[in-house]
């Protein structure tokens, strides 16, 4: 656990912003292209809530993707200033403030290189959404701290898959959340083939693995390995409401 962690904090999203705003390699830009790719519904979203339309929103989204994917853009960013989550909203921000006009002239397909990502699912994701009291910020760490979470799902996944334990994953995931009564494992058990104690193991060891991957996320996102355990309570917070 220790070894991934250090992992973890060698290969933040934070290093990769930093060393894409002073390094041109591909690998580096490929890398900050995947982080805008995982995050850009969260983005989206925000700027929904901020009154746009869908297509103005979707020129807007793309225009900040434009921006972030620029030297003199990345070399503003400061690991120092906190999480990486507000990092990118701040900008987001500052964006629509100063770009609006900039970004009107430069619609889909002109002059900005454009970032493959699903902008019909976007609105129709939008749209599927429950009404919500809480401010667009709150919104934004809501999305954030679910696509953080599934992302964790993913290489759990991936993990069991690449393990040839494929359908094991398949029948115990919904154990993750769920509480276990009484007899709980004894279906999971007979389509396994397993006896319930083993099942009982194997969600035990599900579970902590999972919790693994999310704090590994979350290590991404963050300055210091301080903050892990303040934002994993406050994304779980989120998720719970």
């Amino acid at each position: 656990m220790a070894t991934e962690q250090h992992q973890s904090f060698a290969t933040t999203h934070w290093s990769v912003v930093l060393a894409a705003g002073h390094d041109s390699s591909p690998g580096v830009q490929e890398a900050l292209e995947k982080l805008c790719r995982s995050y850009w519904y969260p983005l989206y979203g925000y700027v929904r809530r901020q009154g746009h339309s869908p297509e103005d929103a979707q020129d807007l989204t793309q225009g900040f993707f434009a921006r972030l994917l620029e030297k003199k853009f990345l070399q503003l960013a400061n690991r120092e200033r906190g999480k990486f989550r507000s990092f990118l909203l701040t900008s987001l921000k500052h964006f629509l403030v100063h770009e609006w006009e900039r970004t009107k002239t430069a619609k889909r397909g002109g002059a900005h290189a454009h970032l493959s990502w699903d902008q019909a699912s976007a609105e129709e994701r939008y749209q599927l959404e429950p009404a919500s009291e809480l401010t667009p910020e709150k919104i934004f760490d809501q999305r954030w701290a679910f696509i953080l979470f599934q992302q964790a799902l993913t290489r759990l996944r991936d993990e069991y898959a690449v393990a040839g334990k494929g359908a094991q994953f398949d029948q115990l995931r919904n154990y993750l959340s769920a509480e276990v009564g009484d007899g709980g494992y004894a279906s999971a058990a007979e389509r396994l083939g397993m006896t319930t104690g083993a099942v009982a193991v194997a969600v035990h060891r599900l579970r902590q693995r999972y919790g693994e991957l999310v704090y590994g996320e979350i290590a991404h996102t963050v300055a210091n390995p301080a903050e892990i355990e303040d934002e994993l309570r406050y994304l779980i917070g989120l998720i719970s409401r």
